[in-house]
Order: structure tokens, then sequence, then C-alpha cells
């Protein structure tokens, strides 16, 4: 087992891996920017080091600083936590060519995974479920994309292969508007992401966005942890996530979770990973799969009582899956409430100093977050602030108990979205289960 972890992120899962190590009986490195020297992990934490100013891409995604900040202190691994370097192969290589341990799957896996169509080539090889598609990236005749996107039928939708988070898609309606989507998606991709290659899918109208949990070591063990249902989105931005998803069966569950598991087999998948699906009319389809820690990971462990940081970092160390795939029962029910500095009606983000924070207490209530009396909000990274999860033996105890503890959760001096929390939790159709993933964007009217 490592002896000592550079936590490279910030805010509420920096906290959390630190807490972690602590109960490993790891020692810790926080680094972080000259704007997060107050952050509560910074304090917390066996060392600091500060690795440049609060611009992300000076400091959080100085590979060279995070790096030095590892030799430095005698660390022997890295954990990237989430955004930032995350998902970034070539960071994970400079980590293992400088001799330290990457806390998340190989490069080459990030870099497979990474481009949404070598993935999707190879989940279908492995037995995952796709969306018809192009199978491949589209070429520079026009004519070849019109027949292929008749053939798919409309609406289609075309991606970058290296995009993600809502950018680099562009959805179509009809053949007179291919072409020039297909040209703007290439410009947007080259500008965003450095890859002008797109591909084509059919776009599902109404799909909910459903999510399998992985974990895979390096010694051929796979499991998977049940599922997440991730459709209350604005602008392809989760707001709310529950586990398990309504409406999917045990038997649905072992289906498409054991072909998450055996495609981890065949990719080598080493770590934990999070296999994303569209879902519609009872099919499963394939979207991506994200190569590390995910935010709504807490839903999954308040089902399953698995921590999935430490088996990350067990895994990292070569241990073997502390876990069998029977060992994986699902109890109850659990939401998690995404806390952003921003108003709950525009979402502009509100960075400022917070002169008042009470946290909700009970049965079956987490929260994961950074934040105290005084802490100020900086302006310069994601709004994200902490997180409400809860957990009932049932989906609707689960619910009141949210709808509870958001009304105890107080945070002031800054604006923060729980009106729009408390709104949702009070909605009829989230309430009876299923939305799709433009339910609250039309809910909005946005």
């Amino acid at each position: 087992m490592f002896d000592k972890i550079v936590i490279a992120s910030r805010g509420e899962i920096a906290l959390r891996i630190l807490r972690c190590c602590k109960e490993m009986g790891i020692g810790t490195v926080a680094v972080h920017s000259s704007a997060d020297r107050d952050l509560k992990h910074v304090r917390l934490a066996d060392e600091s080091v500060c690795i440049g100013p609060a611009s992300s891409a000076e400091s959080y995604l100085n590979i060279p600083a995070l790096i030095s900040a590892a030799e430095v202190t005698d660390a022997m691994a890295i954990h990237p936590g989430y955004g930032f370097l995350a998902e970034n192969a070539d960071f994970a290589e400079r980590v293992e060519q400088s001799g330290f341990a990457f806390i998340g799957p190989r490069p080459e896996t990030i870099r497979l995974m990474g481009d949404k169509v070598s993935a999707i080539k190879a989940m279908k090889s492995s037995g995952v479920p796709c969306v018809p598609g192009s199978d491949g990236p589209l070429d520079d005749d026009p004519e070849s994309s019109v027949n292929m996107a008749r053939e798919i039928g409309y609406p289609i939708i075309v991606k970058a292969a290296a995009g993600g988070g809502g950018r680099g898609m562009r959805v179509v309606h009809s053949e007179a508007a291919l072409i020039n989507a297909i040209s703007l998606t290439r410009a947007e991709a080259q500008a965003a992401f450095g890859s002008d290659v797109v591909y084509m899918e059919k776009y599902l109208e109404n799909p909910r966005h459903i999510e399998i949990q992985v974990l895979a070591d390096q010694h051929g063990n796979a499991i998977h942890l049940a599922e997440r249902d991730c459709s209350m989105q604005r602008r392809h931005q989760k707001v709310v996530e529950e586990a398990p998803a309504p409406g999917i069966t045990p038997e649905v569950r072992a289906e498409i979770g054991g072909r998450c598991a055996e495609a981890c087999r065949k990719i080598g998948y080493r770590g934990a990973g999070t296999f994303e699906f569209l879902y519609e009319n009872g099919k499963f389809y394939f979207i991506e799969m994200n190569t590390r820690i995910q935010v709504e990971h807490p839903v999954t462990e308040m089902i399953t009582g698995v921590d999935l940081i430490k088996e990350q970092i067990r895994i990292a160390a070569d241990e073997r899956l502390g876990y069998t795939q029977d060992d994986i029962i699902v109890r109850g029910h659990a939401f998690e409430c995404r806390l952003n500095a921003e108003d709950p009606k525009t979402f502009i983000p509100s960075p400022g100093t917070i002169s008042q924070f009470h946290s909700p207490g009970g049965l079956g209530v987490r929260v994961d977050s950074h934040i105290y009396n005084g802490y100020c909000v900086p302006p310069y990274y994601d709004s994200m602030i902490g997180k409400l999860i809860v957990h009932g033996d049932s989906r609707e105890t689960a619910m009141a108990r949210m709808r509870t503890a958001l009304s105890e959760c107080v945070i002031e001096g800054i604006k923060t979205n729980i009106p729009l929390h408390q709104d949702i939790f009070n909605d009829a159709a989230f309430q009876a289960g299923g939305t799709n993933i433009h339910y609250l964007e039309k809910k909005l009217g946005l």
C-alpha cells in the first residue's frame, strides 16, 4: 500500500480523497493554487504545496508542477479526483514515467475510451449495445454522409470524437441541414479539442440518462455496482442523480451490468469507471465511458456500502478487488443534489464569502462539501460547492428525507441553487420517476 498520496484536485472531491486516505493510514499531500490556500483539505492535509496562481492552466493543469510536488514530498501516487487532468492520458503517462502510481486506468485505456469512435468500436466488439451510427469517423465525401444519414434515419446527431461535457455536438433534423452541420461541428471540434474528427449517430428524442458503475483490477476481476439515473440535467450538466434507476429490474440490471463488467475484462480496464447510456423504450445505448470517479459516486456507495475511493486506491496499489459480484447487493434508494454557488433562476455564478453555513443531518443524510463559515468561494473554478446525499429504505422515504435536508441546509452570503432542488423534489413527474433528459430544461423554459 502507498505511504503517501498527492491529491491533484480541489474542492469536495479533494476532501473526500483526504478523508479516505486518513482512514487507510496513508499520508496526504494537498496541491493547491494561490487562490485555494484556505480550502479545507489544504488545511487538514499532512503536507501542502502551492503549484501556481489562480488560473487552472498555471496550477491544476500544470503537469510539471504536479509531478514536482510528488517528487519534493516523496509521495508514491497521485489521485486526480475528477475534472482537470483526471481523464488526460498524457498526464497519466507522465505520472507513471516519473515513477509514481496513477490512481486510475492505464494511459492507453484512457486514450481508447476518450475517443468516442474507438470507444464505440471497442464496446460493440465487447457486446455492449450502442446507438446506431456511422461506426467510425465521417469522411470528406458529402454523398457518403447523406446516404449514411438516410440509412440511420432522421433526426441524427453529429458528434466530435474528442468531445465531452455537452460540447462538440449538433442535432440535424433534415437532409438539407446535414452538410453544413457537419462542417460547423468539425470547425468547433478542431477549435475546442484539437481534432476535427466527427461521427454520426441516431438522435434519440426522449431518452433517460442511465449509467453503470464498474470496478476492475489488474488481475482480470471486474464487477458492476448497479446503475444511476442522471436524467435531471440542464445543458448536458447533471443536477440531481439517483440510484437505483426507477423501473430497472434486477434482471435487466444483471444483464447490462454483466456486459459492462465483461467489457472491462476485454479491454483490460483498471480502477473505477462509468458506462454512460441513453435508455429509451426499454433499450440501452452506450454513449461514452468516464475513466475516473464520478461526481455522483456517493449514491452508489449509499446503496451498496462500497467505498469507491478506497477501492480505487487499493486497485492502483495492485491489490485484488475486495468484492465479488455476489457481494454487491442493492439496498434502498439514494439521491444526490449538486449544490452550486449560482443564481437559481439565471444560473449565473455567485462567488463570494459564505457568512453562514449550517449542514443538515439526521439518519441517512450525507453532506460532501469543502465549505465552512467564512470560506470565500473563488470565481475561477466550477461553481459546485458541495453535494447533499440522502438514503432511505425506499424511493419515497429517500425523497421525503431529501426535502427535509434541503429545508435544513443554510448557506448565506452567496446565492445557491437550493430553491431549484426544492422545486424539483416537489415536482409530480419527478416524484413519479422516469423523467427524460429534456424534462428539466422544458420545465425551466430553456
